[in-house]
């Protein structure tokens, strides 16, 4: 029997080796239909639960003068991220609970994958900016304004999201080449990186290390930042007189290190640990942490601690 090779794929005699494959089934979480009614009202609750959480910030951030800063204008900005991030994937999943085919397009499929992991490698890009302006606001306060001008911030902002769609134009491009001529139901509840290469006709080794590759690099990259700025804002928070300022310092760190950890922790077993990708029950769980779970827990752990966050949402509370 002949095997394809990862070269074969490209030549002009097998590019049409997905021709025959012009839909995907996304299995889901795999339960009864009493239990999907169940889990598509509580997924119901938590999504519009993060709709709301995170308009609220941008509202707050909108309306409330107080808050126009660099810091709250990366917040809102962020929360328009989270709102993005769990448009990409949730919407389709709610759908799929109540659908007896589960189907999604093959080009449906390969644009959420796009889509969903462009919208993550944007949120880390944020991430280490966020970590930048606290650097520069504790370490630099007196440059802080010259540094973080309005047109910076949007340069920066505009940086972050062109970059995140850049990062992962070649693997998107990779996966689209991908043969899959066999099974077409993915057990996943969205089409991600693991869940697609697990259906592929034969191994794709070079795909599979370029992807690994890139997502290795953008998650080390931003984390070692990320870690490097914190290091030197405790060293520089240490040498402030005890007081409210010491306090207001680490409160405000703290909140985006609980984010950062989260983000982190769960997108680092998902996509650099080795044999994540063939358990497609902790595919499914640590997906769904990172992608629901912490969109839906951002805004609570940035306004619980922030006294300005929790004035400003009063305020949009009593305007609504």
């Amino acid at each position: 029997m002949h095997v394809i090779s990862e070269k074969e794929m490209h030549i002009p005699g097998n590019s049409n080796i997905t021709a025959n494959i012009h839909a995907f089934i996304l299995l889901g979480f795999l339960c009864s239909p009493e239990v999907e009614i169940l889990l598509f009202v509580l997924f119901s609750i938590i999504y519009v639960f993060t709709l709301l959480g995170n308009s609220a910030i941008i509202c707050a951030v909108w309306w409330d003068q107080q808050l126009y800063t660099p810091m709250y204008t990366l917040l809102a900005n962020f929360s328009f991220l989270e709102i993005c991030y769990i448009n990409s994937n949730v919407p389709n999943m709610l759908y799929n609970f109540l659908s007896k085919t589960k189907t999604i397009s093959y080009k449906g499929c390969i644009l959420q994958f796009y889509i969903f992991l462009s919208l993550c490698a944007t949120e880390l890009f944020f991430l280490a900016l966020m970590a930048f302006d606290r650097y520069v606001a504790i370490c630099c306060p007196l440059h802080y304004p010259v540094i973080m001008t309005r047109k910076v911030c949007g340069t920066l902002v505009s940086a972050c999201w062109v970059g995140g769609f850049l990062w992962l134009v070649t693997p998107a491009t990779l996966i689209s080449q991908v043969p899959f001529c066999g099974s077409n139901v993915i057990d996943h509840y969205l089409c991600d990186l693991g869940a697609l290469l697990a259906i592929s006709c034969v191994p794709v080794p070079k795909t599979t290390l370029t992807c690994s590759t890139f997502s290795a690099v953008i998650l080390l990259i931003t984390l070692f930042y990320i870690l490097v700025s914190y290091i030197m804002v405790l060293r520089a928070v240490l040498q402030v007189p005890r007081g409210s300022s010491r306090r207001k310092a680490f409160s405000t760190c703290a909140s985006h290190l609980v984010v950062v950890s989260l983000f982190y922790g769960s997108i680092m077993v998902m996509y650099v640990s080795p044999g994540a990708a063939n358990q497609p029950g902790l595919q499914k769980f640590v997906t769904m942490f990172y992608s629901i779970a912490t969109p839906l827990l951002n805004p609570l752990i940035y306004s619980l601690r922030n006294k300005e966050m929790k004035a400003a949402l009063r305020k949009v509370m009593c305007k609504v």
